[in-house]
């Protein structure tokens, strides 16, 4: 993967938890997932405050853990393609560890 000096820039990491800085379009599309989920939360509420049928809020909240594993699975992708890339290059064996700590506690 060939890095520009714009890709450089676009996506800082320190791996000392200092500086992290994602791309402008990854993180506006992150938060966009995210506020769907919020809202699809937000849904449910409603539909235990109104004692809706317990298997349809149930299906509601299958779909809600769905949605952020997703979110999840996209944050690693990004994270590994990126700051992981950039921490083998550099040698930094700790920000490869956090990662896989990360890894497992969202696993």
């Amino acid at each position: 993967m060939e890095h520009t000096y714009e890709h450089e820039h676009a996506h800082e990491h320190a791996h000392n938890h200092l500086s992290h800085h994602h791309s402008p379009e990854e993180k506006k599309r992150q938060l966009n997932r995210l506020s769907r989920v919020i809202g699809h939360l937000q849904h449910v509420k409603r539909m235990i405050e109104e004692d809706q049928d317990c298997a349809d809020v149930l299906m509601q909240l299958s779909a809600s853990r769905s949605a952020l594993t997703g979110l999840g699975k996209e944050i690693i992708n990004e994270h590994i393609t990126h700051c992981i890339t950039h921490a083998v290059q550099d040698g930094d064996m700790q920000a490869i560890e956090e990662f896989q700590k990360a890894i497992e506690k969202f696993c």
